[in-house]
């Protein structure tokens, strides 16, 4: 709770850049309970009421009391937040943040209420067409109300598992920010002191229950304070939360998500148009301003969209027909379950991390639903959709594989349809796909699509590494290590690039491969890695070597390597050292037509 009605003034959300509001809202779900610490702004040499009349920085506020924040506390409306709005301070010399209370936690839901009832009554009372003293008297009166309430003894039950602070530093430097906590029992003389460095940008800030128990009994009474160190006049930061809360323990903290969005996942009714479609019926609802603006910059970037939303299929889809946004939407989850399985099938038909989806929708109530169950999924509120092409999860590189990426599901789509035809006879499906794959050199050309590559690839990544373009260039600037970048199409469609290998000519070894999961299970892998085999071993005359760290992601598609007739002989540090004898027969499927080149130029042509 912040002191915000002792100036009543409030500023737009819009004054912060988008990506830190997200920020603000990354925590959503995995708040449990809170506490409700009744925050006033403060002074560090406080000698009430003296000071009022001695000390040259006084400066009244409506209640006579010190103004020590330049502006008060000021609001920043926002329902991204869990407490529906975020604070401003602008500090000024000797001012700091102060409160009482104990470790008493309210859930989500309780502490909300608590809140708004609070701002409503402070308001009011400031607002009361009386005499100043009496309306002074008011104020004062209810804020040590406040803390008397604060300080009420926690009934039995679950403690904090910190202490939570949410805050944004806009200036280009660190801000020292003291924190202490003392307890009101006279006999315990030693505080708990943190020294809490605020780096510039939004930050979520942890001070782990055990640390402080060590100091305080978390049962008594205390007063807690944040005092920035010597900053200028001015100096501003952004508050969310500042509590005691109690978090999900069986997830990692959505903070240190920093997997790019790979899928944006919407609700429709009240998030991508204005009305609810089974009520107002199609001709009556409204394309919210800009989103489809906001959906083709994304499409661009190669972020995918679909749709999980509680509606009538049918009608639905002819909704976003009429809105002309129908193709922008891969695998839309229309129906009445719950949007947690919508989610959940969305990630499971793309073959993508439940962490790189982020949900849109306008309900409360669904949002935490879905975080509830997929604690991985990131997801925001309907009012910030104008944000999100300007949040930092959602900047990717812009390639040609970009923006063709939300084309080649649909194909793939295509092909998953004619492969039903096909019954279980998969092998004589892949045959009549006619794939082709094209293995050129590392380029400078291609270099920032292998780059992308790199980043994002993890089923099919048989070495875990994650090359930088630095490291790209190194590589193709070396002249014992051979590369092949490769591409694929079939009948239907091109699936881009969709691999990456080096081979060490010295042994010959290959030491690194990869593959995105859109050609997993074409027999792709089994013909370059035959390609490769052939080629070392024809060329060097001795066995081919290959290193492969196994994980419980890519382990299913290492087997590729058995398959081949490649056996382990050695382990180190996690890396199998696996072998192709020079003398054995390698059987060829001739599902995939393979076509080398050296540059620009078709080297060879054949079959694997």
């Amino acid at each position: 709770m912040y002191e915000t009605e002792a100036n009543n003034k409030t500023e737009p959300a819009s004054e912060l850049p988008p990506d830190v509001l997200f920020a603000f809202d990354e925590l959503r779900g995995n708040v449990l309970r809170r506490s409700l610490l009744p925050w006033s702004e403060h002074c560090t040499e406080c000698v009430w009421p003296t000071c009022y009349t001695t000390c040259d920085l006084y400066e009244p506020r409506e209640d006579m009391k010190c103004r020590r924040f330049v502006d008060g506390m000021v609001r920043i409306d926002t329902p991204v937040n869990p407490d529906s709005y975020l604070l401003k301070i602008r500090f000024k010399q000797w001012g700091k943040l102060w409160a009482a209370g104990r470790m008493r936690l309210y859930s989500n839901e309780d502490a909300l209420r608590i809140e708004k009832r609070d701002h409503r009554i402070g308001t009011a009372l400031y607002q009361l067409p009386a005499p100043a003293p009496l309306k002074r008297m008011a104020a004062h009166k209810r804020y040590s109300f406040k803390k008397r309430i604060a300080r009420r003894n926690a009934p039995n039950g679950n403690l904090p598992t910190s202490f939570l602070l949410e805050c944004h530093n806009p200036q280009p430097e660190v801000i020292p920010l003291s924190f202490t906590i003392r307890s009101l029992d006279r006999n315990t003389k030693i505080p708990f002191q943190e020294l809490i460095r605020l780096k510039p940008g939004f930050q979520r800030v942890r001070i782990a229950i055990e640390d402080i128990a060590a100091v305080l009994d978390l049962d008594s009474a205390f007063s807690i304070e944040m005092i920035p160190n010597e900053v200028p006049d001015g100096t501003t930061l952004y508050f969310g939360l500042m509590d005691f809360v109690e978090e999900v323990r069986t997830a990692e903290p959505r903070a240190s998500n920093t997997k790019k969005i790979k899928c944006v996942i919407w609700d429709l009714d009240n998030t991508l148009w204005d009305g609810i479609l089974v009520e107002d019926g199609l001709e009556n609802l409204r394309l919210k301003p800009g989103i489809a603006e906001v959906i083709k910059e994304l499409d661009g970037r190669g972020i995918l969209h679909s749709i999980a939303s509680k509606n009538n299929s049918e009608e639905a889809l002819q909704a976003l027909k009429r809105f002309h946004l129908d193709e922008y939407f891969l695998l839309p989850q229309i129906s009445w379950l719950p949007k947690s399985q919508a989610v959940e099938t969305i990630a499971r038909e793309l073959n993508i991390g439940m962490n790189t989806l982020l949900f849109v929708d306008d309900s409360e109530f669904e949002l935490r639903e879905v975080v509830s169950a997929c604690p991985e999924v990131r997801t925001i509120s309907a009012e910030q959709y104008r944000s999100l092409p300007g949040i930092e999860a959602c900047q990717v590189q812009v390639t040609a594989e970009a923006l063709d990426r939300r084309k080649m599901y649909q194909v793939e789509a295509a092909r998953q349809h004619v492969a039903t035809g096909f019954g279980h006879d998969y092998l004589s499906f892949l045959r009549h796909c006619e794939i082709t794959l094209n293995i050129r050199p590392l380029t400078e050309a291609n270099l920032d699509r292998v780059h992308e590559l790199t980043q994002r690839t993890n089923q099919m990544n048989f070495s875990g590494n994650r090359y930088t373009r630095e490291t790209l260039k190194g590589i193709l600037s070396a002249s014992s290590l051979d590369t092949y970048v490769l591409d694929c199409e079939d009948r239907f469609g091109s699936y881009g690039v969709i691999g990456f290998s080096i081979v060490d000519r010295g042994e010959p070894r290959m030491t690194d491969l990869m593959f995105s999961c859109r050609v997993q299970s074409k027999r792709v892998e089994h013909a370059f890695l035959g390609f490769l085999i052939r080629t070392h071993i024809a060329e060097s005359g001795r066995d081919f070597h290959a290193n492969y760290r196994a994980t419980e992601r890519n382990a299913p598609s290492g087997r590729v390597f058995a398959d081949l007739g490649m056996r382990e002989i050695s382990v180190s540090d996690g890396v199998s050292d696996l072998v192709f004898p020079k003398d054995q027969t390698l059987d060829d499927d001739g599902i995939v037509r393979l076509n080398v080149y050296q540059g620009d130029l078709q080297t060879a042509a054949g079959r694997a």
